[in-house]
């Protein structure tokens, strides 16, 4: 038992872990007020700094076996205990937070050590585990540890599979991409930021003013290392707004228009793609998705079609991994009453997509009614979208008109349409943009699936819109497929 007059005769910022449970040595709220400058951590889950034995030995047996090691020993536990302390002082997940429900999760007097929840614990621990195993000699395995870490993650299901893939492809440019970003001031852009910078994944530009980034950023416990550019004091603004001016001055911009609006962020990170001062742009966590869309189209306009006649269309698609399967929800995002001809150009697009997420895509086109079993003229605009798909791409599995539940469950078309060409379907084209809006919006929030993007296909350049709302991860998934998007197009 500690009492509160043993804890007032300790030296200054004691550490008190009382670690008995379920009523440890001394009561976390009678310790602090005891010693208000000591760091107290107790066994429970309801108080700060919970020391428990899950944040060690899952994950060191984990490492310890992946290497078949001989022996776990003092080094292999100290670069356990380093990699929790690392962690402690990383930026904290938005999903971890709300586990908690805490606004935030900095290092200090109450935050010494991850949360048990982190999903991120896996990922540092058990290599760090492994790396020591190894450099100590009981290892009898060597493992490559960027590859460990990959193998890990994969572990956690495909969707994490998915995750990576995209993140490696985003590292594996030399240099890393330049991405842009809005919303510079804004705390998940610089927390987002910070991640992006740490992982690797791509060069952060932040459209901002440079004084308010760096306080936010110190307020977050971070140091902003992303480039800062705040367009009232860019030296090229000049050159920006005459190029503006050029591209906008028969659609009724001024050159005195020009210059005021390439002072806005929408206008401004788009250019600077298009001027060759940054690879991709990303905008989207406090404005609404036309105020992006519209002017990054005016600027870069859309691609060619490759799938059909006509000048292309842009299209909005979703990962969405439910469970240990993946999804590319399509279109949900830009076009709002597609033609047939344009339900066939954005099946194509996102069947490009699985591709260059190494899926092998299987298109369903969705409906109301089952292979012509309710004739209408929705039905009809479908079905016709199917034939014009498959003249143009003979080479990919597609079929419809069919009902979201044919398209995902192999025993209803093995049992009733056992001739369809697609039994089990991973690109969904959906009639509408409301139809695809709503279902992807009601699996993210009522399945638990989890939604990547939106990510746009059709784009003459790598721009891409965030949610409203977005968390710090989505953010950085998003700025991953951007840096992707921009790789592929070299």
């Amino acid at each position: 038992i500690l009492t509160p007059a043993m804890a007032k005769s300790m030296a200054e910022r004691p550490l008190i872990f009382a670690l008995a449970n379920p009523d440890p040595e001394i009561k976390y709220e009678l310790a602090r007020e005891a010693r208000p400058d000591a760091i107290v951590a107790t066994g429970r889950s309801d108080y700060p700094n919970q020391i428990n034995n899950i944040l060690g030995f899952p994950f060191i047996f984990r490492g310890a076996l992946d290497v078949r090691a001989t022996a776990i020993n003092e080094e292999m536990k100290l670069a356990a205990s380093k990699s929790l302390a690392a962690l402690a002082k990383a930026d904290v997940p938005d999903s971890v937070l709300r586990a908690y429900g805490v606004d935030s999760l900095k290092f200090g007097p109450d935050y010494i050590l991850p949360k048990p929840l982190d999903p991120r614990v896996i990922l540092w621990e058990s290599p760090a585990v492994a790396k020591a195993a190894m450099e100590t000699g009981v290892a009898r395995k060597q493992v490559d540890l960027d590859e460990y870490r990959q193998q890990l993650a994969y572990r956690l299901g495909k969707g994490e599979r998915v995750r990576y893939f995209i993140m490696n492809k985003a590292r594996s440019a030399k240099p890393l991409k330049r991405i842009v970003f809005a919303e510079g001031e804004e705390a998940k852009i610089i927390r987002a930021a910070a991640q992006i910078v740490d992982e690797e994944i791509a060069a952060p530009i932040l459209i901002g003013r440079p004084h308010v980034i760096q306080e936010k950023a110190a307020e977050l416990g971070l140091t902003c290392c992303a480039e800062i550019i705040d367009p009232a004091n860019y030296p090229k603004i000049d050159a920006y707004a005459r190029a503006y001016h050029e591209l906008r001055e028969r659609k009724g911009i001024t050159s005195a228009h020009a210059y005021k609006r390439v002072r806005e962020p929408n206008v401004f990170g788009p250019l600077m793609v298009k001027m060759g001062d940054a690879d991709a742009f990303i905008s989207g966590l406090t404005y609404e998705y036309p105020e992006v869309i519209r002017p990054a189209l005016q600027i870069h306009h859309a691609r060619g079609n490759e799938f059909g006649a006509g000048a292309g269309l842009v299209t909005g698609v979703y990962i969405m991994i439910v469970d240990d399967r993946v999804y590319l929800f399509t279109d949900a995002t830009v076009n709002i009453d597609p033609t047939s001809e344009d339900l066939a150009e954005i099946a194509g697009r996102a069947a490009e997509f699985a591709k260059q997420l190494e899926l092998e895509p299987r298109v369903a086109f969705l409906s109301f009614s089952n292979f012509g079993s309710t004739s209408h003229p929705c039905q009809e605009k479908v079905a016709r979208a199917v034939q014009l798909f498959k003249q143009r791409s003979p080479g990919i599995q597609a079929d419809g008109e069919m009902q979201a539940d044919t398209a995902v469950v192999p025993e209803i078309v093995s049992e009733r349409y056992p001739f369809s060409a697609v039994k089990d379907a991973n690109v969904l084209v959906f009639p509408s943009l409301e139809s695809a809006n709503i279902a992807y919006k009601l699996l993210a929030r009522l399945g638990n699936a989890r939604a990547i993007g939106p990510i746009l296909l059709g784009m003459g350049a790598p721009v891409h819109v965030l949610q409203t709302g977005d968390e710090v991860n989505d953010i950085v998934q998003v700025a991953a497929v951007a840096a992707m998007d921009a790789i592929q197009r070299k």
